[in-house]
């Protein structure tokens, strides 16, 4: 395929759809996928280029089914995006503020606004998603509810944004990963490598495996552990750092973690994305 598929969780003008265009640029083909899990069959099967799979949220934390889905899947990441989760109050047109009785939204959403539409006495009612529930305003052609979504909810639905910015606290980001079944080459500076171990049982194991970077100055970013399936009690590691495979600091890390790890898994080295905060 020449052009892109971008594979993503949710409805149309999800969140998720809205780091795809932002990542991967505004003419991007998108393909909406009902699960995590469907997802990531998308791009491993062909019928997606690439994916985008959100990871972790500055609020909510990580998103562990994706964790899992990394190591399931044989699928590399290029890329990352932190997209700042903005959610819009939106209504069909011709509805006003006050003609407002309900909100429906996920219920995160509706927790990361709690604080608005108290202020502004709303009734908040759960619903599975967020772009499904600005859907569902336009095929209720319901006028005494709104809807949280994104920006792009209401674009795609035609629906009218009463209020932006509804979240209590602005420094809402989510972090997604841009996924393909091939790794790329190295063409920038600054990069970022994920990688997932299991340890040997012995005391002391993880500060040991731990140390390896720190010996090396390789600044760790983020350190994740997920049950092992099958084996209660034992844990995966999943480790972000600043750098590429191809270094020697790098090479000479992940040689020594082999030492005391009877398994580890690369999911990619990719460019590390400049942030604005």
């Amino acid at each position: 395929m020449s052009k892109k598929i971008v594979a993503f969780q949710g409805e149309a003008g999800a969140y998720s759809e809205a780091a795809a265009y932002h990542y991967f640029g505004a003419e991007t083909q998108t393909l909406p996928c009902k699960s995590f899990d469907e997802l990531f069959a998308a791009v491993s099967e062909g019928r997606a280029t690439h994916g985008i799979a959100p990871i972790e949220n500055s609020l909510a934390g990580s998103i562990h089914r994706n964790y899992d889905l990394l190591l399931r899947n044989e699928l590399h990441i290029i890329g990352e995006y932190h997209l700042r989760v903005s959610h819009c109050l939106m209504a069909l047109p011709g509805v006003a503020l006050e003609d407002v009785q309900r909100v429906y939204s996920h219920p995160q959403a509706l927790a990361q606004c709690e604080n608005s539409l108290n202020e502004m006495g709303l009734m908040p009612v759960v619903a599975n998603d967020t772009a499904g529930s600005a859907r569902a305003l336009k095929e209720h052609n319901d006028t005494t509810s709104a809807a949280l979504a994104s920006k792009l909810a209401a674009q795609v639905y035609g629906l009218n944004i009463l209020e932006e910015n509804m979240e209590d606290d602005p420094a809402n980001y989510t972090r997604f990963l841009a996924l393909a079944p091939q790794p790329e080459k190295k063409q920038a500076d600054d990069y970022k490598t994920s990688i997932a171990f299991t340890l040997i049982s012995k005391p002391g194991i993880l500060f040991n495996a731990l140390s390896i970077f720190a010996l090396r100055e390789i600044d760790l970013t983020k350190i994740e552990s997920r049950p092992q399936q099958g084996k209660p009690w034992e844990y995966l590691f999943h480790i972000d750092f600043i750098g590429h495979v191809d270094e020697k600091p790098v090479e000479r890390a992940l040689k020594h973690l082999e030492e005391i790890a009877p398994f580890i898994r690369v999911s990619g080295s990719y460019p590390t994305e400049e942030r604005e905060w």
